[in-house]
């Protein structure tokens, strides 16, 4: 049986009289996707920051891979990987040279070509991060967490602005990425993202974890208030559509700049 690879015990981030967070508590399987879900402001991308060590909390306990965020913060960053906005890295530098960079950063030895290989990049080994389409971004910024062999990554809203091509082609790295035995937490606002992905998640709102599970069994849940789709659900959606005219599956290599 898998056990918790972290471990959140009333957790609160207050920001003066403001609370982020309101003492929310949950565990990280070893080797799951975990989703936390939310309208802007429900505390998500405050809850992930604190997990990454990257905010302070106010209260409560956080264990990442047997170890507390108070005592071994250090350590901690060693065994994570965190996806960067594009926005961070040098602008003047080729994805080969920003590897080496992090490698230089991390004191790691990851091998570029392998790297780039793994998120389909090799052919823009020597291309900066501005010459890149909105999806090799995203791709080439999951390539980035992966340089220290991390046990755990964590993905802030991963697909946000991609089109409907790119943001399937995301889902199946982070999918393989998975496979390999990493365990993901993410943030995202797309529930058709989140049920695709994720073995469990938590859906916050004010601060608080309102509800937590599979999304099957969530669904399961509210099927039996009751509840039904005013509108029938069909076996295929517009983004289907979408896909199968314009690109016959994921074109994983689209050098076209997305529009947001």
């Amino acid at each position: 049986m898998k056990q918790p690879i972290i471990q959140v015990q009333q957790l609160v981030k207050k920001y003066g009289s403001f609370e982020a967070v309101k003492g929310i508590s949950f565990d990280v399987m070893e080797g799951e996707i975990f989703g936390l879900l939310g309208p802007n402001g429900a505390g998500k991308s405050t809850t992930l920051e604190i997990l990454e060590t990257l905010r302070e909390k106010t209260a409560g306990s956080v264990w990442i891979d047997g170890l507390s965020i108070d005592t071994d913060p250090a350590t901690i960053k060693s065994r994570i990987g965190i996806q960067l906005q594009t926005a961070g890295f040098y602008p003047g530098l080729t994805l080969l040279e920003l590897i080496r960079l992090f490698n230089g950063l991390y004191g790691t030895n990851a091998d570029p070509q392998e790297l780039l290989a793994q998120v389909q990049l090799t052919d823009k080994a020597n291309a900066t991060v501005k010459a890149l389409s909105g999806g090799q971004k995203q791709r080439f910024a999951i390539a980035t967490t992966r340089i220290n062999q991390p046990r755990i990554i964590f993905l802030d809203e991963p697909s946000t602005g991609l089109d409907p091509q790119a943001r399937r082609s995301l889902w199946e790295l982070i999918r393989s990425i998975q496979k390999n035995g990493t365990t993901i937490v993410l943030t995202t606002h797309y529930m058709e993202e989140a049920e695709y992905l994720c073995n469990r998640v938590a859906i916050m709102d004010q601060g608080k974890i309102i509800a937590i599970d599979t999304p099957d069994n969530l669904i399961d849940a509210l099927l039996k208030t009751g509840f039904e789709r005013k509108k029938e659900l069909k076996q295929a959606g517009l983004e289907d559509v979408f896909i199968q005219l314009t690109g016959h599956g994921i074109d994983t290599n689209t050098t076209e700049p997305v529009n947001t």
